[in-house]
């Protein structure tokens, strides 16, 4: 992936400053200390960001990976990321515990509702997105998805309760989303397109719901392991019509099937169980923020494998991203 190049699947939590206790006694009405103590604490980032940056930084390798295949479309690389990772996923919270925290998840009736709409959100974020990329460049559309993730997961977090802005998180998030655009904007001249434009903000808005879905399952504390494959293994599920309707015979043989293991392995089942682990420590607008080193990434991929060349602007745009990223990944002084 370019600095121009496009972005794939990730997940975000919800809130920011709030501890995985708080979302419990949120949702159960109770704020006794006795409550309040459960789960487990989240500062700003916590050693969980580095989980996330470590799957963001694999989220960053899918846009150069893909041009190794340009005879697959958009649709079916990302249905091919969703079914084998979510396999993958689901048989790791199958494996984990022998599938304890999987049926612990699933016997809540109330989650599996949350689990289907994730899911639902989960595919209409990928789905959205391709759409938007080929209206509106893949620059813009990347630029509008990525800095509208973590601004509508904060605003859903304030609407309802599990999170409250913070200043530390409004910086950072300020100045990445500055970083990110300069980014991509300085590296290529990329058109826009209005509809392409309401539909990479919709892609955003579905990223931030699925997000939300899944931190907050976590906080209330199911097992992220079960969490994520749950969810991958119901969108897997689903997409499954729209993988064998695009065909995915690219993927079985010679390159494709290197791509296709290194996008189903590696940047969705690793990157995504990373992801989930980090979820447990890290609010949910952190989390999204932090998963803006993606363009970072993808634009060094871009220069040192494509052979495409970075403005300054871009290079201040990886500059300011890079250090706005440290502010929430650097531990606040108590």
């Amino acid at each position: 992936m370019s600095a121009s190049s496009g972005r794939y699947a990730r997940a975000a939590t919800p809130g920011a400053g709030t501890s995985a206790a708080s979302h419990s006694t949120s949702h159960s009405g109770s704020h006794s200390p006795a409550h309040a103590s459960r789960g487990p604490r989240r500062s700003p980032a916590g050693g969980g960001g580095l989980h996330i940056l470590v799957a963001a930084s694999l989220w960053g390798t899918t846009g150069t990976v893909r041009t190794f295949v340009p005879e697959a479309s958009s649709v079916s690389i990302a249905a091919v990321r969703i079914v084998m990772g979510g396999l993958l996923l689901l048989a790791l919270a199958a494996w984990t515990a022998r599938g304890a925290g999987l049926r612990r998840l699933l016997a809540v009736g109330g989650h599996r509702w949350w689990l289907c709409l994730g899911a639902v959100a989960l595919i209409a974020y990928q789905t959205l997105f391709f759409v938007a990329a080929a209206r509106t460049g893949v620059a813009v559309g990347t630029v509008v998805t990525i800095g509208g993730a973590p601004a509508f997961a904060g605003l859903i977090g304030l609407v309802t309760r599990q999170s409250a802005f913070s200043g530390r998180w409004a910086l950072a998030t300020a100045g990445a989303v500055a970083g990110c655009a300069a980014l991509v904007l300085g590296g290529s001249d990329a058109g826009a397109d209005p509809l392409g434009i309401a539909l990479a903000l919709l892609s955003g808005f579905s990223y931030a719901v699925y997000a939300t879905i899944a931190g907050m399952l976590i906080a209330r504390g199911e097992d992220d392991r079960a969490v994520a494959g749950a969810l991958f293994g119901i969108s897997a599920v689903l997409i499954l019509p729209a993988l064998l309707a695009t065909g995915p015979g690219w993927a079985f043989g010679g390159t494709g099937a290197l791509v296709a293991l290194h996008l189903g392995v590696l940047a969705t089942a690793g990157a995504y169980a990373l992801f989930a682990r980090g979820l447990k420590t890290t609010p949910a607008t952190a989390a999204t923020t932090l998963t803006l080193a993606e363009p970072a990434v993808a634009a060094v991929l871009g220069t040192a494998v494509l052979g495409e060349r970075l403005g300054g602007v871009a290079l201040g745009g990886l500059a300011l991203l890079a250090l706005s990223l440290l502010v929430l990944i650097v531990p606040a002084r108590r």
